[in-house]
């Protein structure tokens, strides 16, 4: 059995699809109001706030997929994320059930050094906070022995569908919608972008590779490309003349007083200050077989839908 906890999300129900492509008909999609993405799926609702029911949630399983997500609101990540995460690991302990933890960049430096599996977590803003510490409780139950787990970061996300991410809530949201898409500080600096069904797709492959447990794993990424250069392909793909508009931090905080969602984008901002050089050098070296989905693909899929 495997099981994806957070089945409903964009990362979760591609994952699903790979598993029952790939690996496994024996499926559990776990969430609040889960959906079945195979026919041979087995739902089960359960709030992983709740240690009882995230337990009863993994029993049975020999890999468990956290993909959780929760909306944009850092007082919701503070009180919510660490407490789901500690009832994740007290679950595959129990259950002696592998744990494969889909994480994110945020406590990463925001600068143009090179991130790698190495970088040291050096959070600034309280949702970097949150991310750091739910890795570090993962790295601690590796370490101490008591849980199998692998941690899979990914960069900054572009995709189709519901992708949540700033590149497709201001530049893909806005240019499907005939609107003059937006950038964040510059359009100049390069940008590490992951495809979505990519990320769930390599992580599959990780969770189903024995050896690669016990450590991190920066999931596969196209080229890094700048927003000028995005915007460019855009243009390419649709035919179209497309309207643009590079916002200053200054705008941002601006929106920020007014507007939750810009609020919660101002810690993240200094990273489009700069370029960001996130390497997936040693998830390609290890498989070299993995197909990266290129931008023209990847827009093509998106604008074309």
């Amino acid at each position: 059995m495997q099981t994806i906890l957070g089945s409903n999300g964009p990362i979760g129900q591609v994952l699903a699809k790979e598993l029952a492509r790939n690996y496994t008909q024996d499926i559990r999609l776990v969430s609040r109001h889960p959906r079945k993405v195979n026919p041979t799926d087995q739902l089960v609702s359960a709030d992983l706030m709740n240690f009882d029911a995230t337990n009863q949630a993994v029993a049975g399983s020999g890999i468990v997929y956290f993909t959780a997500g929760l909306p944009n609101d850092a007082g919701i990540w503070e009180h919510q994320f660490p407490v789901m995460t500690a009832n994740v690991i007290k679950a595959c302990e129990i259950n002696h059930s592998k744990l494969v933890f889909f994480d994110n960049s945020y406590m990463y430096a925001k600068n143009n050094q090179v991130q790698t599996e190495y970088s040291p977590f050096l959070p600034h803003g309280r949702k970097s906070q949150v991310r750091a510490k739910m890795a570090e409780m993962i790295i601690q139950e590796i370490n101490s022995g008591n849980l199998t787990a692998v941690i899979c970061r990914a960069p900054e996300f572009y995709g189709p569908n519901k992708t949540k991410s700033v590149t497709n809530s201001l530049i893909f949201n806005n240019l499907l919608a005939g609107k003059t898409v937006k950038i964040p500080l510059s359009d100049h600096t390069l940008r590490t972008l992951i495809w979505t069904p990519d990320a769930s797709r390599a992580m599959a492959l990780i969770g189903n590779t024995p050896d690669a447990y016990n450590q991190t794993w920066h999931l596969p990424t196209a080229n890094r490309i700048t927003y000028q250069q995005l915007i460019q392909l855009c243009q390419k793909i649709t035919g179209k003349r497309i309207k643009k508009l590079v916002m200053p931090a200054w705008a941002f905080k601006l929106a920020g007083l007014f507007n939750k969602n810009a609020h919660e984008l101002l810690e993240l901002l200094p990273r489009y200050e700069v370029d960001n050089i996130f390497s997936s050098a040693k998830f390609q070296k290890r498989f070299p077989d993995f197909r990266v989905t290129s931008f023209e693909e990847g827009i093509s899929t998106i604008v074309n839908k």
